[in-house]
């Protein structure tokens, strides 16, 4: 099981690279020591702390010969984890 499912690159985040703060999208069982080790293993940074949050699956309906067909996206965890002063992660080098 991969604790880190993928990185959040979105307006909000991006803001928020710039102060050191980065987000990914985690495992929804994962908790915040797991992400911890996770990213540093990974990236070779240090943490300083991690915040997480729950997001509930989106409503989502459309509309077919059948009529009308609704669900709902699945649900995710996101973590928002903040380095160490000068420490940066640099999600584009390896596209």
């Amino acid at each position: 099981m991969s604790v880190l499912k993928k990185p959040l690159v979105t307006e909000k985040v991006s803001a928020l690279n710039e102060k050191g703060k980065y987000g990914f999208i985690v495992d929804i069982d994962a908790n915040k020591v797991e992400i911890k080790q996770a990213v540093e293993k990974q990236y070779g940074v240090t943490v300083e702390s991690v915040n997480t949050m729950r997001v509930m699956g989106k409503q989502k309906s459309r509309y077919t010969k059948t009529g009308v067909l609704t669900g709902r996206k699945p649900n995710f965890k996101k973590a928002i984890v903040t380095l160490a002063e000068g420490e940066v992660i640099d999600f584009y080098s390896n596209v």
